[in-house]
């Protein structure tokens, strides 16, 4: 027989400390993901509409309404038309910026603050 020295591995309380964890994280990523899914998706339609030729000499109403109705098909919430500016200086750029509050767990919630620009082309 091994005595007590000898012998390795995880008690249950080790294994219950690391399950906790491990499902907390799990929580939080089932939470959060969805929120940076629909950011990759606001990050791709701003490329989208900054990159078709002679965006930098449209009209901010214009750019704006054709932005809002990309999000629209992909459906992409939390971004209305007010985050969206047109920045002019040495070049035209399309700014979308917006804050998302996702509620985790009892009385936290997270409050994640997305920003993408891209240059206008002419």
């Amino acid at each position: 027989m091994n005595s007590m020295p000898n012998q390795r591995g995880l008690s249950l309380l080790g294994f219950m400390f690391v399950l906790v964890l491990v499902l907390f994280f799990t929580y939080i990523g089932i939470k959060l993901v969805p929120v940076y899914l629909n950011h990759m998706s606001v990050s791709s339609e701003v490329k989208a509409v900054a990159s078709e030729p002679g965006s930098a000499n449209k009209a901010p109403n214009t750019i704006r309404r054709d932005l809002i109705r990309r999000l629209g098909v992909s459906y992409v919430d939390y971004v209305e038309p007010q985050h969206i500016t047109i920045e002019r200086g040495d070049q035209v750029q399309l700014v979308v910026q917006y804050e998302v509050q996702q509620h985790l767990i009892g009385n936290i919630d997270a409050l994640i603050r997305f920003k993408s620009a891209e240059t206008l082309r002419n």
